[in-house]
């Protein structure tokens, strides 16, 4: 478990960051038109997600129980009736993920995000790993996951000044 010091810190940071985002809103149209849709844009603002008391290292160590993630997962079933773009951009915005893709190392967080969607394709398609990891590979999910990317990056710069891209 990280220090109390730690996990302030995150906290803040997911504070700021949400503060960040809600601020952002109104520019979020201009960038591409499935941000205009709030179950898209910032679709886990009023889902309440104590960011200081995750633990990655546990996480690491002993797998996730995917009912942790119910409301990513419901919330991405949600985007895939729109779009796989729109499931890939609720995916991308989990404060969650955002938090270990920044704090962790590229391959833990990558080996984490590929957890998470295989979990996904498994309750929700009943696929197994290998048909979940091949659908991850495709070529329509990489188009997608790289585009909503784009768009958030872009979000973000616009959003607010100075932010990184």
């Amino acid at each position: 478990m990280a220090s109390p010091d730690k996990q302030q810190k995150r906290a803040q940071r997911a504070k700021a960051k949400a503060k960040q985002n809600r601020s952002g809103k109104a520019n979020a149209h201009v960038v591409h038109p499935l941000l205009a849709n709030p179950l898209i844009n910032e679709p886990f603002d009023d889902v309440e997600i104590d960011l200081s008391t995750f633990d990655f290292k546990d996480i690491e160590e002993h797998g996730f129980d995917p009912a942790h993630f119910d409301d990513l997962f419901q919330a991405m079933k949600v985007g895939e009736g729109i779009s796989l773009l729109a499931m890939c951009l609720i995916f991308l915005q989990y404060p969650v993920l955002e938090l270990v893709v920044a704090e962790e190392a590229e391959d833990a967080a990558t080996d984490f995000m590929m957890g998470l969607l295989i979990v996904y394709r498994g309750i929700f398609h009943d696929e197994d790993e290998d048909t979940a990891v091949e659908w991850i590979g495709s070529d329509a999910f990489q188009h997608a996951y790289n585009e909503a990317s784009m768009i958030l990056q872009k979000k973000n710069a616009r959003g607010t000044p100075g932010a990184r891209a």
